[in-house]
């Protein structure tokens, strides 16, 4: 399938083969909602903890004897039920990952970049390069390219002018291919990848 290929002026300057079986297949919704899952349990930290009855701070003799007193027996002040004691069945350090197949992974990648082009929200830049690092021009020439919430993808690297030029712009996330993801291509609302990005993706979801 063949895609126009722009500048950052908003120029036709060539076009551009795409993969069909990459960016013109049927996007799956359930494949794509149990990725944006894996994704955002896997970036959980899991760092949550309480004390439990063993961890909590304090003595740990017998307050008061077993019998006679007419209160409950107790061994220490560290039960779950006295006020500053353990909590019982509380979260620990974990991670909150899951597994997903290659093969899955790979179709919901598929399936994004499909659904992008298939809602027109897909822009192929011919490189993603700026003479300075002024957010002033670069906000503008993405105004003309009618994009106001992107995810630019470029090549292996980004050029250090674009990467400064769009750093302050609120609603543009830039990515190398490498770091390409389902999550953060749905959240976005335009999708841009220049030549290298194309030929990169393509060459990771060939196989």
């Amino acid at each position: 399938m063949k895609a126009q290929v722009k500048d950052l002026n908003n120029k036709d300057v060539g076009q551009i083969d795409l993969d069909a079986g990459i960016f013109g297949i049927e996007p799956r919704a359930d494949i794509l909602h149990a990725m944006v899952n894996y994704q955002l349990a896997k970036r959980r930290a899991g760092t949550h903890k309480v004390q439990t009855r063993g961890e909590v701070t304090g003595t740990g003799a017998k307050p008061w004897k077993q019998k006679g007193t007419g209160r409950a027996r107790a061994g220490d002040l560290k039960r779950p039920q006295d006020i500053g004691g353990g909590v019982v069945h509380g979260p620990v350090v974990r991670s909150h990952a899951t597994a997903l197949p290659k093969k899955v992974r790979q179709l919901a990648m598929k399936s994004a970049l499909s659904s992008k082009a298939k809602e027109g929200k897909l822009i192929i830049l011919d490189k993603a390069e700026a003479k300075d690092h002024k957010t002033k021009p670069m906000a503008s020439a993405l105004k003309k390219l009618g994009i106001e919430s992107a995810l630019i993808v470029g090549g292996k690297e980004i050029e250090v002018n674009f990467a400064r030029a769009t750093a302050n712009l609120p609603k543009v996330d830039v990515l190398p291919s490498q770091g390409a993801n389902v999550y953060d291509i749905l959240r976005c609302d335009v999708l841009v990848l220049t030549k290298d990005a194309v030929n990169d993706l393509t060459e990771r979801l060939k196989g």
